[in-house]
């Protein structure tokens, strides 16, 4: 299990970003998620607070869709 967070701050294409804790774009303004087992379901909790939201390229390439 590992610490994901919600980048409270779009991205320049609208969505924002779910980051892994010790990603290197872990952001300063962020909402916690928790813990979770993959970015699946920190991306599903994501859109408890944001509807438009993407993984991030570097630490969940597997959500990362845009």
């Amino acid at each position: 299990m590992a610490q994901y967070a919600v980048n409270n701050r779009a991205q320049s294409t609208g969505e924002r970003e779910v980051h892994k804790e010790g990603c290197i774009y872990w952001p300063s303004d962020r909402t916690a998620l928790g813990d979770h087992s993959s970015c699946t379901t920190a991306v599903s909790a994501a859109r408890a607070y944001y509807t438009n939201v993407d993984g991030c390229a570097t630490c969940s390439p597997a959500c990362h869709t845009r």
